[in-house]
Formats: C-alpha cells, structure tokens, sequence
C-alpha cells in the first residue's frame, strides 16, 4: 500500500517513523520541500507538486492542513490520523470544545491513570505513538482532525462550550460548529455525548447529556462543587473530568482531583521585582477565553495586552464585553490596526505597540500593585512567534528584566 502524507507535522512525522516497518517507505508532501530528498527513514520528502493522485492509495493530513489545499482536493482516499487507528483504537473518550480542552483532557487522564487511562491527540501525543494495548485512550480532539474523521467514534464524547475560532480555516462559525458535532451522527446507543444544552437536539443514537454550566452539569451527577479547588474558568473542566470518572467508575475522586498542577502559560500567575502582578494567558487565543480570564481580574484595574493572527475572526463582540470593565488595552501583532480600530468603535483606551516588549514596557511605566497586567490576546501568535509558548517564555522574560 502506498500512503502519502500531507503536512510535515508532529502526527504525520510520528507516523512515518513508527509505522515504516509495517508499511514500507511514506511519501509526506508539504509546501517546504522544494526537491525531493529522504529522511532518516528513507521516506520520501516531496513537494505537492509531485503528487500523483492514481499512484497513493491512503492520504492521511496533518490535522490542521488547510481544506483548501490542492492535495485535499486530488486526495481521492482521504482519511485522518483517527480513521487510520480506529481498527486498534481501545476504548476513548474524546474532548472537544473552544477553551479547555487540554486541561479537561489532563484532568481526566489524571483521574484514570489508575485503571490504564493515556492520553493523545491534540494535547500534543500523536496516535502513532499512544500504546494500542492501554485500557481507555483520552484524546484531545481539535476541530481540525474532526473534520477529516469519517469512521472514528468515542465511546464518550465530552464537548465543551463552543464560541468563534479558526474560522479562517473552516470558512465560517457554522461550518466549526457543524466539524464539532459531526461525530454524533456516527455514535451508537452504548455510547455517551456530554454537551452544551443549545446543542441537545443535535441527532444522534448516543445517550445524550445536557449541561447549561458547570454547576448545572455537577448537579446532574451529585458533585460537590464546594470540594473543588478549581475556580472559574476551570472549575468547568473539573466537573467535566469528574463526570466522566463518575460515568465509568462511579466515583468521584476530589482529593486525587484537587493535587492536579494545571499548565503553564494559562492564567499563569506572576510578579516583578516591585510586587506588581502579571498573568500570562498567552494561551487564550479567542475570545471566549478572554472573556474569561476578564472575569476574573474584574475587581482589578485591567491592562491588556491584546492582538497577534486574529484567524479571521470578528473580535467586536469582545470589545462591546470590555466596556464594563476598568481596562486600558495594548495591541500588538499584525493585527493591531485592527485592534485599534475595535477601541476606537467600543470608546476604550488603547496604546499601539505592535511587539511584546513595547507593550511589557508601556504597562510597567503605569502599573500598580493592586491592578494586573495580563496577556490574554484573543489572537494566534504564529505572526511574530514560534508558538504560543514561545509568546509567553517572551514575556515572562520581559518582566524578569523590569
């Protein structure tokens, strides 16, 4: 069988390297390679121009390979990294949503280790390399890799709140809407979908769960919110997590819960050599997650570092939310004429900066020690970084030189 690969991603590399002894050389096309060379595999790395539609017998995309690439559109046996496992696939529980899906899928992950419980996918542990033989597979599950899946189904499927992101790539939000829901039309009457209430009449033949909130969703499982240390935004999460253990287990682990250590670079909360507060939320690259990270400094004076790749998305509805707070913004990025022009519409301050350490530097001559400066900037950061995690490790580097 000849398999062609399309993106030079994290799943499609893990995928020519653990799976060559069994399926011979790969061919991975991405628009980098400009001539044909080989890996250390002896795969072939090759420009899309070189593909040959008659000759690949399986396509399999990087998740996030844009839909409108001329490979998708020759591709004539298209399958996702989750179609291609799904004959091993164990049992899995899949997370989806807007916001917090990692921190679900780690809580989760965290809870069930004990019985065998892995996780993959999104959270950064491509198929390829998750052992077939655990007893239950946790996948964090982007809209991307739901939008090329047309076999795979979740025993469980756990969906968080969904608001308006990557539209660029899905064209608009109902199309993004449309990608997260499509795995219930594949779903049986064993199966389990935990979703938002605006979304239960979705069809499906699983066994459907709908929540209004967090607390809505604790009360249907007999959940002590009030045993929860987690606070807003991932008190969602935990209750989440504690509805799957709850499902499989029937157990609700709150102690085991509590002892998780959430990640760096969300809500990360940190000070200067005056004492003064910042918070890097570099990870909130849409608006719902701002919204969130606002509410909870809202008895704080706000300063803002706000812009980067904004994904297409009309980000007015977040500056009309901004208005009821004591904010002042900073905008940065490729899009920060954009964001001067949503200030400029709402009636809220804003200072252009255009790059992190001219914003860190504009907030350090003003702050003081009962505000809270705070990377939360609703925006991709691939415009002037690596990643999100490099926007961080960036500023925080930034304030340890004030």
């Amino acid at each position: 069988m000849k398999i062609s690969l399309f993106g030079y991603g994290k799943t499609t590399r893990a995928i020519a390297k653990n799976l060559s002894d069994k399926f011979g050389i790969f061919h991975i096309y991405d628009d980098q390679f400009q001539s044909t060379t080989q890996d250390e595999f002896g795969n072939y790395l090759l420009n899309p121009k070189e593909f040959d539609e008659k000759l690949s017998d399986l396509e399999i995309p990087s998740p996030g390979f844009p839909p409108n690439h001329t490979l998708i559109k020759k591709a004539k046996n298209l399958q996702s990294e989750y179609d291609f496992f799904y004959d091993a696939m164990p049992r899995s529980v899949w997370i989806s949503g807007t916001n917090g899906k990692t921190t679900t899928t780690q809580m989760i992950t965290h809870l069930l280790s004990r019985i065998g419980a892995i996780m993959g996918g999104n959270v950064g542990i491509p198929l390829a390399e998750l052992d077939a033989h655990s007893k239950l597979w946790v996948l964090e599950t982007s809209s991307f890799t739901l939008h090329y899946t047309h076999t795979a189904k979740p025993e469980i499927y756990a969906l968080l709140p969904i608001s308006a992101d990557h539209l660029s790539w899905h064209g608009n939000f109902e199309n993004y809407v449309k990608d997260k829901l499509s795995v219930l039309e594949r779903m049986n009457e064993c199966d389990v979908v935990i979703l938002p209430k605006i979304y239960e009449k979705t069809p499906t033949k699983a066994y459907i769960i709908a929540y209004e909130d967090e607390k809505d969703l604790a009360s249907k499982f007999g959940i002590d919110i009030n045993k929860i240390s987690f606070k807003s935004p991932f008190l969602l999460d935990a209750v989440m997590a504690l509805t799957i253990e709850k499902i499989l287990l029937d157990t609700l682990s709150y102690d085991l819960l509590n002892q998780f250590v959430l990640e760096k670079n969300k809500l990360e909360e940190l000070f200067d050599t005056q004492g003064r507060l910042w918070v890097n939320d570099t990870k909130a690259t849409n608006e719902s997650a701002v919204m969130a990270a606002l509410n909870r400094y809202k008895d704080k004076k706000i300063h803002l570092i706000i812009g980067g790749d904004d994904k297409g998305v009309d980000l007015s509805t977040l500056f009309e939310f901004m208005k009821k707070f004591d904010i002042t913004l900073y905008a940065i990025g490729i899009s920060t004429q954009k964001m001067l022009d949503y200030a400029k519409n709402a009636d809220i301050k804003i200072i252009k900066c255009e790059i992190l350490s001219k914003a860190v530097e504009e907030i350090s001559k003003v702050l003081q020690k009962n505000e809270v400066a705070l990377l939360s900037p609703a925006c991709a950061s691939l415009d002037q970084f690596s990643s999100y995690i490099e926007r961080g490790k960036t500023f925080k580097e930034c304030i340890s030189k004030i």
